[in-house]
């Protein structure tokens, strides 16, 4: 269920940049770690709560537009059962009904899109913020010049992969005094862009798509 790329490599040389401090000096070895910064976010204890919180958001709308989209394919099979039945006036008014009710489905799906990328951003973004703020600590501290998320990397030793420490201090209660989302139940202000979507967010719903192939076909 949980989805959608945490950013691309652009993005996240930028992010780290920004965080890290690049600073290479003359002649000096540049010293280099690398974060799985979608692992480190989502398998805090917040993030694990926020994952859980957004697939319980999901199964609920899910369920709804899967118990209306049935609806709606046992209102398109009457209509065919009927289709000799009905006068021709009285058909046509069923099938205009049932497209404006495949319509208002796919609007429905697109606000629960919406909802769930808001909520999602909404739980997730003081986790990311927390977690970049571990990661700046341990690399200025350590003296790295530079820190890649694990994504952009085909290969790192393992003593210059820092994720399990990230993990660790964040439930340990690192990171400074950004409120985790699973107390808080909102994003707090912040002064930096809001962060791309950790990649392990929910997915949306499938799309909903009309019971058939077409709407059912009025009378000649």
């Amino acid at each position: 269920m949980i989805a959608r790329p945490i950013r691309t490599l652009l993005l996240v040389a930028s992010a780290f940049s920004a965080i890290v401090g690049l600073s290479f000096p003359a002649q000096a070895e540049t010293r280099i770690a690398v974060v799985d910064t979608q692992r480190a976010i989502m398998e805090t204890e917040d993030g694990l709560r926020a994952s859980a919180t957004l697939k319980k958001l999901f199964d609920s709308r899910q369920r709804e537009l899967d118990k209306r989209q049935r609806d709606l394919q046992k209102e398109r099979d009457d209509i065919e059962k009927q289709r000799d039945v009905l006068s021709k006036d009285a058909l046509q008014k069923r099938i205009e009904n049932w497209q404006r009710e495949m319509m208002e489905i796919q609007s429905v799906y697109l606000e629960y899109n919406k909802e769930l990328q808001k909520k999602q951003n909404e739980l997730t973004k003081p986790i990311f913020e927390r977690t970049l703020g571990i990661i700046r600590r341990i690399a200025t501290g350590e003296g790295f010049d530079l820190v890649v998320d694990r994504q952009a990397v085909a290969y790192v030793r393992g003593d210059l992969e820092l994720t399990d420490r990230v993990i660790s201090e964040y439930n340990r209660g690192g990171g400074g005094s950004s409120e985790p989302a699973s107390k808080s139940g909102s994003a707090p202000a912040s002064k930096s862009a809001a962060p791309a979507a950790p990649a392990a967010a929910p997915k949306a719903p499938a799309p909903v798509k009309a019971p058939a192939a077409a709407a059912p076909k009025a009378k000649p």
